[in-house]
């Protein structure tokens, strides 16, 4: 029996050993899906370790139960009968979700997935205190729908001078309303509009489409459609999420039986989960078939970019340099790697390197609300990496990570879709 720093004891194999672990859930539980499923899951796991080897938090605190391999254990001890303690749901909420242990794991072990069948289970077995429940539900009441989004920053900004520091620095800049073209192509692609960037970050979208139209390509929204589901889901309210996801496949489809050729999101975190509707309904006879045409259709803005011609774009940059954070949802959950570095380079940026590029800003969607602490215990490493060389601006794919790494870099942040639209305002042939 090895005792490691932190709730429980457990054991473990010799890592060397490299033998595949083996679980003792009951019968009767593995009669649920998703207790089924997660068994699965961690019998693939051959508790090697080089997860930790890429795990922010469990560089930043030199925990095993902070780091992938300790928190399969502590689910593995809860899903073979163990009672889960307060301090058990402590380390499964540190997990940023970001997958980079994924990226590593030579197994392919689908640790996302059992983080998320883990959380759900804790939820139900274990009841949190009245605070954090509260904050969650308030978190689940705004943030998917865009008027109280709006609502909430105008009370904020009317609040400015009572705000903590804390909760000033994430405040986003006000931001009006971009243009868009008129809908003049016959190649057309649905647009995820989401549900936060509509508000705050209005131009990315209206960049994006921009862009396309230069390339032959016009966007269309459908009304209906919102959220697409991922806070729901990483709060472990996996029936709201389920919601909205069918809510999105019927305000969509009529424009899928249409022929669109894509469905375009350019919030990565958005993109992922939308790839994830068709694993995620696979059990829903009404929608199966419709949510895996919809993850087959979804393509993050960098997939279809890097298809098209680019040529009228080639001097847009004039050599600025930028340093480029890849979001872990398009890195390690899309598994969509270089194309953007490639697409600003084809336009004349320059890259700077940054190390340890794989590692996360501390965003991670609520993570920044929900663990301020060791969020920006990583948003300072990430900064310091990024501005270690002499870019101009970062650039980034994903809303999240934009609004954290703004709160605090001295140098601008924008989406990278910005950057070519800037083609249009200088007026570049």
């Amino acid at each position: 029996m090895v005792s490691i720093r932190g709730t429980c004891s457990i054991r473990a194999a010799p890592i060397p050993g490299y033998n595949a672990v083996q679980t003792a859930i009951d019968h009767a539980q593995l009669q649920r899906t998703e207790i089924g499923e997660a068994d699965a899951i961690l019998r693939g796991c051959v508790h090697c370790g080089f997860c930790n080897a890429t795990c922010p938090t469990y560089q930043i605190l030199g925990s095993e139960l902070d780091g992938p391999r300790g928190r399969i254990y502590l689910i593995k001890e809860m899903l073979e009968g163990g009672r889960p303690s307060a301090r058990t749901r402590v380390h499964l909420d540190r997990c940023l979700t970001c997958r980079a242990c994924e990226t590593t794991c030579p197994s392919g072990v689908q640790y996302g997935r059992l983080l998320g069948l883990g959380r759900q289970e804790i939820e139900r077995r274990t009841r949190r205190p009245l605070w954090e429940r509260a904050l969650r539900a308030l978190l689940l009441a705004i943030l998917p729908y865009p008027p109280r989004v709006r609502v909430a920053l105008s009370a904020a900004r009317w609040a400015r001078p009572l705000l903590p520091s804390r909760l000033l620095r994430k405040l986003p800049l006000s931001r009006a309303p971009c243009p868009r073209p008129a809908l003049r192509h016959r190649r057309r692609m649905l647009l995820l509009e989401g549900c936060v960037q509509p508000v705050v970050l209005p131009s990315t979208n209206a960049a994006a489409a921009r862009v396309l139209d230069r390339l032959g390509i016009s966007v269309v929204s459908a009304g209906r459609a919102g959220c697409c589901g991922a806070l729901h889901e990483h709060l472990a309210h996996q029936d709201t999420a389920r919601e909205l996801m069918r809510r999105n496949i019927d305000a969509w489809w009529p424009q899928v039986e249409e022929g669109v050729e894509a469905l375009v999101t350019t919030a990565s975190a958005c993109g992922l989960m939308v790839k994830e509707y068709g694993r995620a309904l696979e059990g829903d006879a009404a929608y199966a078939a419709k949510a895996a045409r919809i993850s087959a259709l979804a393509r993050d803005l960098s997939e279809v970019l890097a298809g098209e011609a680019l040529e009228g774009f080639a001097h847009v940059g004039k050599g600025r340099r930028i340093a480029w954070h890849a979001a872990c949802t398009l890195s390690h959950g899309q598994g969509v790697t270089g194309l953007v570095e490639r697409i600003l380079g084809r336009c004349g940026y320059v890259l700077e390197p940054v190390v340890d590029a794989h590692l996360c800003c501390g965003a991670a969607g609520t993570y920044s609300l929900l663990q301020p602490a060791l969020s920006q215990r990583l948003l300072a490493r990430r900064l310091a990496a990024l501005t270690a060389g002499t870019p101009e601006v970062i650039a980034t794919g994903n809303i999240g990570c934009q609004l954290h790494l703004e709160s605090a870099s001295p140098i601008p942040v924008r989406h990278w879709i910005e950057l070519l639209q800037d083609i249009q305002e200088n007026d570049v042939s």
